[in-house]
């Protein structure tokens, strides 16, 4: 009844995730678990304790059976990291242009051409991650086997490679691990890597 009402603009986001879910609560949805992150991230100033419900499980405590998800390794000593069901898509970016206050040469902004543009894979926190987390607002993620670098987090967020902003970012290398699909052969399982 009066003009100046409006509807709280979080409550609208949250309808509009409702939909894109298809009107369900999917907890393992890609956009939910990107969700629930940002909500930590405005919550914590410095996380101290975090619902355990936040962590993927760690891929090496599951027991492995015939599984079409794709685990990723460190590329140094091969443990197993995370599943491509902790990887969190984002839209892509604006490329070189979203990088201007770098002052990014027009031969790089050319060399571009075709190339992959995100070079990272950003992930929600797996288990093995929750130590390096815990009163930090950001750090490194080393693997936590060989402490070899794979990346690097941040609550408060951090550019990927293609231009977008991605809050919060758990942002793993690609060139830092390796891709292994288990393919049947017949009775018998193989990975390809």
């Amino acid at each position: 009844s009066r003009p100046r009402r409006r509807v709280n603009p979080g409550f609208q986001a949250q309808l509009k995730l409702y939909e894109a879910m298809g009107c369900a609560v999917d907890t393992g949805s890609v956009l939910y678990k990107r969700y629930r992150l940002e909500m930590l991230s405005q919550r914590f100033s410095e996380p101290q304790d975090l619902p355990r419900e936040v962590f993927a499980v760690d891929p090496t405590t599951i027991c492995q059976t015939l599984n079409t998800e794709v685990l990723y390794r460190c590329r140094k000593c091969r443990r197993a990291l995370f599943r491509s069901s902790s990887i969190l898509s984002h839209m892509e970016g604006m490329g070189p242009t979203a990088f201007a206050h770098k002052r990014i040469t027009e031969s790089a902004r050319l060399s571009g051409n075709g190339q992959e543009k995100c070079t990272s894979y950003f992930i929600e926190p797996v288990q093995w991650v929750e130590p390096a987390l815990l009163g930090v607002m950001e750090g490194q993620l080393l693997c936590p086997k060989c402490t070899s670098k794979l990346g690097s987090f941040s609550w408060r967020g951090d550019q990927c490679s293609c231009g977008r902003w991605v809050t919060p970012a758990f942002q793993i290398h690609k060139s830092r691990v390796d891709e292994v699909r288990t393919l049947p052969v017949g009775n018998f399982q193989t990975a390809k890597t």
